[in-house]
C-alpha cells in the first residue's frame, strides 16, 4: 500500500518529511518551493488515490501559478501539527 492511497498516512509521511527537513536546518520559503515542485509533480504525473487528493488535483489544475504556490503552502501548514 502506498502513502497515496490514504490521506491520513499522505499528510503523516508530509509532516515526517517536513520535521525532518527543519532538522536539517532547511528554510520555509526553500520548504515552501520544494512543496509547489511535489503539487506539480503530482498533478501532472499520479493519478489521485483518494477523494482528498482528487479534490487537491482539480483545484491544482484550475489555479494560476501563485495560487499553485498558495495551495502548497497551505498543505505545508496542514502537516506542521
Amino acid at each position: 500500500m502506498s502513502v497515496l492511497d490514504n490521506w491520513q498516512q499522505w499528510k503523516d509521511f508530509l509532516g515526517d518529511r517536513l520535521h525532518q527537513s527543519e532538522e536539517q536546518g532547511m528554510n520555509h520559503s526553500t520548504v515552501n518551493e520544494i512543496a509547489y515542485e511535489i503539487g506539480d509533480y503530482l498533478a501532472k504525473q499520479v493519478e489521485p488515490k483518494n477523494d482528498q487528493e482528487k479534490i487537491l488535483a482539480d483545484l491544482w489544475s484550475v489555479a494560476d501559478e501563485q495560487e499553485q504556490h498558495a495551495i502548497a503552502n497551505l498543505m505545508v501548514k496542514l502537516v506542521q501539527k
